[in-house]
């Protein structure tokens, strides 16, 4: 999986291989529209009452129409491409098509008009005028091209809304990207203080845990790194490194901090964003143990409801209800719940607020991310 998610891969909408595949398309159904064409004609002229002669002249014509249109679309393809009126919209496009259409209706009903009588030598539908066959054949062809282009046209469009739409797609990964380095790089800081604030204080009283320490905080330190390279990471991972935070923190609170686990089995390979359980838990330890010289437990419980994960972390205290964004509720909090929503979308929640009267409760909502947890 790549380091973020601005590195998601989105190819170039007009990639070689797909300009090729463009140009196929345009191949098969410029030759699929005109070959059909041709044969609902040939019914029509096969199904001609006697004398024999009448479809003897009309076979022929119609196939001389069909290759004359098919050939005047192909060679206008390349001048809407030179004036670029593929960058144009409907508003635009309306009069352009309209007037291309009747020169080109011009050009096919005069070719044949004048190919026919006066170098074959015939017509296919006798008794008629020239002049009646000329205006009959212009409205023909300039209602089809007229079709033509528009098709030709809206294919265009779509394709270019498409390209738009990749466009935007692609720059919002890159922000998001952005902006999740930017969260991940805030939230190191406080796990490294808190971490080192207990090793400092273990060092002196006694050496042997001390050494302890120094390996937990080591595996706090990797694991560190590495999760700032993944955007999800089983809970377990978490609940393993919140375990050795914990273990250090009892070193400088002593019995005044206990701790209390409940999670399912199930839940420990539910994905999650990494640092989520470690900052609430030192958001915990921070406004409920550190503040109060009784102390008081950590509570840690983790269940699976339907599609998503029940994250909840209790300390003691109190908190004034507010949003998690806002400054009141600390910047740790404020960015775990700025991940969890650019990970979960609105399916996500994290939540603060009282549980009884003297324990706060911090509740993560986690369904499945939209990317996949890394192995």
């Amino acid at each position: 999986m790549p380091d973020s998610v601005a590195e998601l891969s989105i190819p170039p909408f007009d990639s070689p291989g797909r300009e090729k595949a463009k140009e196929r398309l345009y191949v098969i159904l410029q030759v699929a529209s005109w070959g059909g064409l041709l044969a609902v004609q040939l019914v029509f002229s096969s199904l001609l009452p006697p004398p024999a002669e009448v479809r003897d002249r009309v076979l022929p014509a119609v196939i001389q129409e069909i290759t004359l249109g098919l050939l005047l679309t192909h060679f206008a393809r390349p001048l809407i491409q030179r004036w670029g009126w593929k960058n144009l919209g409907w508003r635009a496009l309306g009069p352009r098509i309209l007037g291309l259409a009747a020169v080109q209706g011009l050009l096919w009903s005069g070719i044949l008009c004048l190919w026919q009588p006066y170098v074959l030598g015939w017509m296919p539908i006798r008794h008629v005028s020239l002049l009646a066959v000329f205006v009959f054949g212009w409205i023909n062809s300039f209602i089809f091209l007229v079709g033509w282009l528009c098709v030709y046209f809206f294919y265009h469009l779509f394709n270019r809304y498409n390209r738009l739409e990749i466009e935007r797609l692609r720059l919002g990964a890159m922000a998001k990207g952005a902006e999740l380095r930017a969260l991940k790089s805030q939230l190191n800081p406080h796990f490294i203080f808190n971490a080192l604030n207990s090793l400092r204080a273990l060092i002196d009283e006694d050496p042997s845990r001390a050494r302890q320490a120094v390996t937990q905080l080591a595996n706090l330190l990797r694991y560190s790194l590495q999760s700032a390279q993944l955007e999800t990471v089983p809970f377990e991972e978490e609940l393993r490194v919140v375990t050795d935070y914990l273990s250090l923190e009892q070193v400088r609170h002593e019995e005044r901090l206990r701790m209390r686990l409940d999670v399912s089995d199930d839940a420990r390979q539910w994905p999650v964003p990494p640092m989520l359980l470690q900052t609430l838990v030192e958001n915990a330890v921070k406004y409920g143990i550190s503040t109060r010289p009784e102390g008081g437990e950590i509570g840690i419980s983790a269940r699976i409801d339907g599609d998503r994960l029940v994250l909840r972390v209790t300390n003691p205290g109190h908190v004034e209800p507010a949003p998690i964004r806002s400054k009141s509720t600390g910047l740790g909090l404020a960015n775990a719940a700025a991940r969890l929503r650019l990970l979960t979308g609105d399916k996500g929640s994290l939540d603060l607020r009282m549980e009884g009267s003297d324990s706060v409760l911090a509740e993560a909502i986690i369904p499945l991310p939209v990317l996949r947890t890394d192995s």
